[in-house]
This record gives structure tokens, C-alpha cells and sequence, in this order.
């Protein structure tokens, strides 16, 4: 009797030691959570810009499947039971965190309480208010590789239900963006049997086309019309435009590259689509694929027009023994900076006094290259000219800086084509704490 009494009190003993480590431990993961919001907080990166997780705390069961699923690491935590956002500014609204979670506590909303993101008007089949033109990807809101794939097919399913036998058009429809949605709604539409054309503003890929060609692009499992299942994680750009360039050419898909389309009009009861070059394509349909930062934002100072100066980086490692200035504080910015400082004197001209909602690998990147002098950075400062030979700047206090400069790479984002869809008749309005994906139906 006294040996069970024993073994019962030792099970019982071990038992609270368990739980006591283990509540010690929560605890010590919530504090590190708390402080770890708190220094995000100070560096700008607590609010989201973008599409990011919302959690529904109610339903959270602190299983941690979202945490380990990120893999941008420490933008979601556990706090007191519960998981929440740490540096909700660095999602780059991937969505495994959405996927992963168990009991589909998370959500994918655009825009906060406070701060609103302008999105155009568009119904459950991605039609806009203008009957016949359709809208899917990033310029919706949705910028995730996977769902902007899965809103390219769909659209154009819808598309294709939606046009009508013996229109006087030339063109079934006519899709405006190749990116992943404009890819996957070209591929959908051959799949149909529709009568379609594509035009790019630049070149295959879109946005990312535009990475640098290092850049990772992180995505997921997603299925492509008229190619089949294709698993990814973590892959290049030039393996996904490999990829992308392999399914159109095995279904004879054609994209007109450098095609900027300029003005959307009506003939007949159809669109009449015209280009910057003055083409034009007269269409039943339009699918709208295009990104939500239409043109790269310029600086609008002296020199601006220069052919050394550029908004992208495509190929860094052709540039060499240059004196560069790359001009912005972003993850585009740092990480191009970073490619060119290899062989090239690289100063990097920020208007803010430190980094701010930039990925956490960018930031001991950049931390460790200003360390080591690989390249030099300077805070709180703008461009106030840009010449044949030099660059001029304007310092904190007032000071003029001037550079021997051969080469200028601005990345200061890109703006909404407000304009551009209003003229077409699109409706925009400024949506604030908008859920973009839910498991609700």
C-alpha cells in the first residue's frame, strides 16, 4: 500500500514539474514574443502595409502550424496563448500561414482599421462594375503567386461562360498583364477554346520579371491550365519564368511584350483596346492583370530623364567597375544594392533615418555589408539633381553632396493606375480592414 502511495506521489510530483516547466516556458515565449512587438513597434514594421494573417484569437488554438509555415519567419508569435503578429509589415502575403492553421483561425485581409487600400469594384466572378471587363491578381488585392494563378484560371472560366455566340468583336478577350494571373488566364482561355491575345506592358512575368535575378520568390503548390500540378517553394526567377515560358510554348501561347496598353474606349457595344504604339485590338472581353503599382514612382528632379537612370535591376552581374546610387529604403532597394556592391562602389541614399519594414534577413544583410564598408548608406537624404557624370544630393542639415556617378537605380515603389481604371469606367474605393481570403463560406 505505502509503494502505490509512493509511486502515485512521484507521478503526481513529476506531473507538476512538468506542467510547471512547461508554463514557465510559455511564459518565457510570450515575454520574448512581447518584446520582440515592442522593438517592432520602434522600427515602423508592427503595421501592415499589405495583404497580411488575420487571427481570430477566439478560434486559436495556439498549435503553432502558422508560426512554423511562415517562411519569413517572426512576423506571426505566441503570446499568452494565442498566436499574434509581430511584423505584420514584412508578410509577403504567401498565405502558408492561412493554409497551415487547423481550425482556419486565420484570414488574409488587406487595409486596417485605420489605414484604408484602395481596390477597384469587382463581383464574385471577378467582373468589374463595367459589364464585361474582369479584373484578377495583384491589382484586386491579391498578390500571392498561388491565388493569383488560381484567380487568372477562374476569371477566365468565367469569362468564358460569360461571352456571347456572334459578337462583331475581333477577339473573344483580350487580357492585359502577363503576370501570374495573366499567365494562368491565357493558358485557362487556349484550354477553352477562346479566341484570346495577351499584351504586356514589358516583358513575360510581370512584377516578377522585374525581381532582381538572385531574388527568391516564395510560393506554393499551384495548379496551371493546360500544364498540370507544380510544386514550389523556394525557387529563382529565372526557374518560375523557365517554367512559365515552358507552359505557353507547349500550348502555342504567344504574349505580346512592350505592348503599354494607353486607353480602354467602347465601338459597337465592344472594346476598343489602344496601345502607346498606336495599335489597337477590338475585344468582347477584357481580363485586367495587371499590377497594383501600374508605373515605377519617379523622383521628378533635374536629370530624372538620363539613360542611366533605371527603375529595375535585371542582370547585375553584366555591371561592373561602376559608381552607383541606388535610391530607396525597401526590400527591392536593399537586396539590388547588395547584388551590385559585389563589383561595383555602391552608395545607397535613403530619405528616413533608418530601415523600415524590410525582411529580417535584408536587414543583417545590409547591416553586415555597412559593417564590413562593402558599400556605404546614407540616411536622410534625397536627390536633388542627377547629371551626365554626377549625382547631387541634399543632406539632413541642408548640405549639398556631390557624387561621381555612372549609373542610377531609383526604387521608390509604384502608384495604384487610379487614373488609367477610372477612365475605363472602373469604380475605386478605399476598403479598410477588407477580408481577401477566408475559409468562411
Amino acid at each position: 500500500m505505502m509503494e502505490e502511495i509512493l509511486i502515485y506521489s512521484m507521478v503526481g510530483l513529476l506531473c507538476a514539474l512538468i506542467m510547471y516547466v512547461y508554463i514557465r516556458k510559455l511564459k518565457k515565449e510570450s515575454k520574448d514574443v512581447g518584446q520582440k512587438i515592442e522593438i517592432a513597434k520602434e522600427a515602423g514594421a508592427y503595421e501592415p502595409v499589405s495583404l497580411y494573417p488575420y487571427i481570430d484569437e477566439d478560434n486559436c488554438i495556439k498549435s503553432g502550424a502558422c508560426v512554423i509555415a511562415c517562411p519569413e519567419k517572426e512576423i506571426i508569435g505566441i503570446r499568452n496563448g494565442r498566436a499574434t503578429l509581430i511584423n505584420a509589415s514584412r508578410c509577403i502575403g504567401h498565405g502558408a500561414c492561412f493554409h497551415a492553421c487547423p481550425v482556419e483561425a486565420i484570414s488574409l485581409k488587406i487595409g486596417t482599421e485605420k489605414r484604408g487600400v484602395d481596390l477597384p469594384h469587382v463581383n464574385q466572378n471577378f467582373e468589374t462594375n463595367v459589364q464585361g471587363m474582369f479584373i484578377a491578381g495583384e491589382l484586386g488585392g491579391m498578390g500571392l503567386i498561388k491565388n493569383s494563378v488560381e484567380q487568372g484560371k477562374q476569371a477566365a472560366e468565367n469569362i468564358f461562360d460569360s461571352v456571347q455566340k456572334g459578337h462583331n468583336a475581333d477577339y473573344d478577350l483580350v487580357i492585359i498583364g502577363a503576370g501570374p494571373a495573366g499567365i494562368s488566364a491565357s493558358l485557362q482561355a487556349k484550354k477553352k477554346g477562346l479566341n484570346a491575345i495577351t499584351l504586356e506592358q514589358d516583358s513575360l512575368g510581370g512584377t516578377v520579371y522585374n525581381f532582381p535575378r538572385a531574388k527568391i520568390v516564395m510560393t506554393s503548390p499551384m495548379d496551371l491550365p493546360g500544364y498540370g500540378k507544380v510544386k514550389l517553394f523556394q525557387t529563382s526567377k529565372t526557374e518560375l519564368l523557365t517554367l512559365w515560358h515552358e507552359a505557353l510554348n507547349n500550348n502555342d501561347i504567344q504574349i505580346v511584350e512592350h505592348a503599354k496598353v494607353e486607353h480602354i474606349g467602347k465601338k459597337d457595344g465592344q472594346f476598343l483596346i489602344t496601345t502607346l504604339k498606336g495599335d489597337t485590338f477590338f475585344a468582347h472581353r477584357i481580363l485586367l492583370a495587371i499590377g497594383r503599382r501600374g508605373t515605377p514612382r519617379k523622383l521628378g528632379v533635374p536629370g530624372e530623364h538620363l539613360e542611366k537612370v533605371t527603375y529595375k535591376l535585371l542582370e547585375p552581374e553584366l555591371i561592373n567597375g561602376k559608381q552607383i546610387l541606388v535610391v530607396g529604403g525597401g526590400d527591392s532597394a536593399i537586396e539590388s544594392a547588395l547584388l551590385l556592391a559585389d563589383e561595383n562602389d555602391v552608395v545607397l541614399s535613403y530619405r528616413s533615418e533608418q530601415f523600415n519594414r524590410i525582411k529580417p534577413l535584408n536587414a543583417q544583410n545590409i547591416s553586415n555589408a555597412m559593417e564590413a564598408g562593402k558599400l556605404k548608406v546614407i540616411f536622410e537624404s534625397n536627390v536633388k539633381e542627377i547629371t551626365e557624370n554626377h549625382v547631387h544630393l541634399t543632406l539632413k542639415d541642408g548640405s549639398a553632396l556631390s557624387l561621381d556617378n555612372d549609373f542610377v537605380y531609383i526604387f521608390a515603389g509604384g502608384e495604384l493606375p487610379t487614373q488609367f481604371l477610372q477612365k475605363a469606367g472602373i469604380e475605386i474605393s478605399k476598403r479598410f480592414n477588407y477580408t481577401m481570403l477566408s475559409h468562411k463560406k
